[in-house]
């Protein structure tokens, strides 16, 4: 419930539209509660029972009202004359006489508005009330039309700014973050329980404020006509708030599983889809359905159990105002039909009540109860919202590994080394990488060479912090790129990996997507450093205005390496990193890259990630890896002489 307090502070932002929500929701309640009194006291007093117009029936009150006060007066007189053991009866006759001279000053004040703007005849005062009642229902409307638009604007806007703090705090996460989550638990709760907070915050400057004051104005109205008779018909409200609490931490805990089911979920769908070729290659489709079924079957048995809670509710809620109205119509009963003003010997009325106040009590008891029954509608809403916010604020308070010193040092474009001293790196309690020292001089194309999983491309992540490494260091022209700004140092590298990361954009917007401010000329002339021109030109549709689909899977694997490696060089960096990135394409492909690479790579740093010895020539000096350990350092030569291991893989 906390983090979804953070939510609802979220929205103090908007202080003007929760004061109108506010306003309109009071004058929903009003209006709600002046059409029940309008409709049962006034026709049912005035028109029904007395056959009456309001000028007769002011000046019948005004003249039943003078003889009450008449009588009661002189039983004060006879009170006070009496012996001093009667206080009580004399405070409690004063009271009754001063309610009595306040009523009778409130009807004459009244009078004459009602013989000047009152019809004059019983069907004419009748018709006048029915036009009252649907022009208060004509603005009740208004108000809660706009009160549900305003509602909606503040959850809206709230869970706008809640998306983009979740948005950019996970854009702050580590890599290795999504490599060990995957994307389908974020997801899951960037779109699932973001609408479930959405929706609880809508419910929160909606039917949580609108419902309680429209009951608020029928209790304070049945209180008006008799406080202590409104209080016996409450003796159930504490019993049922015990029952409403369990049901909704039964609720809540139930929710946040089915939260965590719906992320599961989202991971098969994932992974089933993102892997369809393999599936489909291996027909595993029976086991894919079978997998999904077993997940889909424990979502189901958890909405299954928050609807049984659900269910509960509403009867809970309808039983306790059906016992209460009961109540009160036992109690009221009694004190009618025998004209009296006690129960049990406690007092109850000052005065008795008529049949038509009785009715008007009742009807105002009826029209807090329907509010009630709306506000247990939404307790399932409430806790899922608060189960929601519990989930969406943990990724968002989650501590990111990869930070920035409280005082960065700038990092000036790289102009001398790369240095690995003593790195060690672990993912959780395996370690990757053991010791590493190397460094590389300005200018050099390093070859990084060995069997899978020896740590390669692991040490390729270190350089721009990617992953930190457990202990030693790593320095860029002599400073630690810990102690440098991540956007200096990320600025100055450019990277192609195995698989090349294109979005569904134009060809244009790829290429220069680490270079948006570069012109339509420089991406052009990137892309003809990449040999990537002549394909976009002569073989894309719309040349470079083609949409390459969801992950460029327009595009051939060769043609999105080439855009891939024509993003890097647009973006010009002192740094270059390829990690396998000729591994999966075409030998064409590949000798064109190879013959780009070959002029780009002259005035920077080149680090490439490679299985193809083809690569080699292009490398002034190759660090052999094997177990996360430098096994050989040297050229080509120099290694298929002095290592064994080196003239093996060759």
């Amino acid at each position: 419930m906390v983090n979804f307090f953070r939510a609802i502070k979220q929205t103090f932002k908007h202080r003007f539209l929760i004061v109108s929500v506010i306003f309109c929701a009071w004058m929903i309640g009003i209006l709600w509660g002046g059409n029940i009194a309008t409709v049962v006291y006034p026709i049912a007093e005035i028109c029904l029972k007395k056959n009456n117009t309001f000028t007769t029936w002011i000046e019948q009150k005004i003249l039943d009202n003078q003889e009450k006060i008449k009588t009661t007066a002189q039983e004060l007189q006879t009170l006070q004359s009496s012996s001093s053991e009667k206080k009580h009866q004399i405070a409690k006759k004063a009271k009754l006489l001063q309610q009595l001279q306040d009523r009778d000053f409130y009807f004459r004040w009244f009078q004459p508005f009602a013989s000047k703007y009152t019809p004059n005849t019983p069907f004419k005062t009748v018709l006048f009330l029915v036009v009252i009642i649907l022009i208060g229902t004509i603005v009740k409307i208004i108000f809660i039309i706009l009160h549900g638009i305003l509602s909606a604007w503040i959850a809206q806007k709230t869970a706008m700014v809640i998306r983009e703090e979740f948005f950019r705090k996970i854009l702050s996460y580590e890599v290795n973050y999504f490599n060990r989550k995957g994307i389908a638990d974020t997801m899951s709760r960037f779109t699932n329980d973001m609408s479930q907070l959405t929706g609880g915050l809508n419910v929160i400057y909606g039917k949580l404020i609108r419902e309680p004051i429209k009951m608020v104005v029928c209790l304070i109205g049945a209180a008006y006509l008799s406080w202590q008779l409104l209080l016996v018909t409450l003796l159930l409200v504490p019993f049922a708030t015990i029952c409403i609490r369990w049901l909704a931490r039964s609720i809540k805990r139930v929710v946040r599983r089915s939260m965590e089911e719906m992320s599961n979920l989202y991971g098969r769908l994932e992974e089933t889809f993102r892997s369809i070729r393999v599936v489909k290659a291996f027909t595993q489709e029976n086991i894919e359905r079978a997998k999904f079924h077993r997940i889909n079957r424990t979502y189901c048995a958890k909405a299954i159990k928050i609807a049984k809670y659900e269910s509960l509710t509403n009867p809970l809620t309808e039983l306790f105002g059906i016992l209460m109205i009961c109540i009160a119509i036992v109690v009221g009963a009694y004190l009618v039909m025998g004209n009296r003003t006690s129960l049990l010997g406690i007092p109850m009325l000052f005065e008795p009540m008529d049949f038509s106040e009785l009715l008007l009590f009742f009807a105002l008891l009826a029209g807090s109860a329907d509010p009630a029954r709306k506000l247990s509608d939404i307790f399932t809403m409430f806790q899922s919202a608060s189960a929601a916010a519990d989930r969406v604020y943990a990724l968002i308070d989650r501590q990111v590994l990869i930070r920035e010193i409280d005082h960065p040092i700038p990092l000036p474009k790289h102009h001398q080394s790369i240095c690995f001293e003593n790195v060690y790196f672990q993912y959780e309690d395996r370690p990757i990488l053991k010791a590493i020292s190397f460094e590389i001089q300005f200018g050099e194309c390093i070859a990084i060479l060995g069997v899978s999983g020896c740590g390669k491309s692991t040490l390729l992540s270190l350089i721009p912090r990617f992953a930190d490494v457990n202990s030693g260091r790593i320095l860029i022209d002599g400073l630690p790129i810990r102690e440098v700004r991540l956007r200096d140092l990320r600025r100055q590298i450019g990277l192609v990996t195995q698989d090349p990361v294109l979005f569904n954009d134009t060809v244009l917007n790829n290429i220069r997507y680490g270079t948006p401010s570069a012109t339509t000329e420089e991406v052009i002339k990137a892309a003809q450093l990449a040999f990537a021109h002549d394909f976009i030109e002569t073989e894309l549709v719309n040349g470079y205005t083609t949409i390459v689909g969801p992950a460029g899977g327009q595009l051939s694997g060769g043609q999105r390496q080439r855009i891939a490696l024509a993003r890097a060089i647009l973006r010009d960096p002192p740094i270059f990193l390829l990690d396998e990135a000729t591994s999966q394409i075409d030998i064409t492909s590949e000798k064109m890259i190879y013959e780009a690479l070959t002029k780009f790579k002259k005035g920077r740093t080149t680090i490439m990630v490679t299985h193809r010895l083809s690569a080699l020539t292009l490398a002034d000096r190759i660090i052999l890896m094997d177990d996360g350990n430098i096994a050989a350092t040297g050229t080509h030569k120099e290694l298929l002489q002095s290592s064994p291991l080196y003239a093996k893989l060759f």
